[in-house]
């Protein structure tokens, strides 16, 4: 394989990575405003609860292209390819498997809501783990550019974990209640998917 094409096939997988973080980033805008101008509906309770409008193949469809993009590319080493395939997994389980709509959820409904929630948890970890472990990976001496875009991803890292923490203790019954009116988890899944996409808009090299 010549140069060129070398670098053509770099450029190209720069430029599909950056989609899918576009796309990442956008979904929750897209989610909420959408059914907005289509409904005139506020704010759904949870990004996963949008599978249950009319958003249904925007939601599914994004999911699904994020996860084949994880299923087509390889890391540094086969762990960081078989966390890869996983991701994807996990990223397709969550399109597939719907939340438990929100009243008179049968249990077929209730178990595939399970489904759901534990496809999102491991999902929001593995990106934890690229922003920990993959992106941050160097080759020889790193330079002061890669050095702040590490920094840059293991911030997004802890701002996933901290979401998911935040998530589990918006579902005590003690704040539940409370926080409803706001819905919270809602925004929270916001801002740990735009994170989670976050590290794909940037080219996280290794040096």
């Amino acid at each position: 394989m010549n140069q060129s094409v070398s670098q053509d096939l770099v450029l190209d997988y720069l430029s599909l990575r950056k989609a899918v973080g576009i796309i990442g980033v956008a979904l929750p805008v897209v989610l909420a405003l959408g059914n907005m101008i289509l409904h005139g509906a506020g704010i759904q309770r949870s990004i996963s609860l949008y599978y249950y409008t009319d958003l249904r193949t925007v939601f599914v469809g994004s999911l699904c292209a994020i996860g084949v993009f994880l299923m087509s590319t390889k890391g540094y080493d086969k762990k960081d390819m078989i966390f890869g395939i996983l991701a994807s997994m996990f990223a397709i389980g969550v399109a597939l498997f719907p939340t438990s709509p929100e009243s008179g959820a049968t249990s077929e409904e209730q178990i595939i809501g399970a489904l759901h929630l534990t496809f999102a948890t491991l999902l929001f970890l593995a990106f934890a783990y690229f922003c920990f472990k993959l992106f941050t990976l160097t080759a020889g001496n790193p330079t002061p550019r890669k050095l702040h875009r590490n920094t840059v991803y293991r911030v997004c890292g802890t701002i996933i974990v901290a979401c998911i923490v935040l998530i589990a203790a918006v579902h005590l019954p003690s704040i539940a209640k409370l926080a409803a009116p706001l819905s919270p988890v809602f925004w929270l899944e916001a801002i740990a998917v735009m994170t989670l996409a976050w590290p794909g808009l940037p080219k996280a090299r290794p040096f």
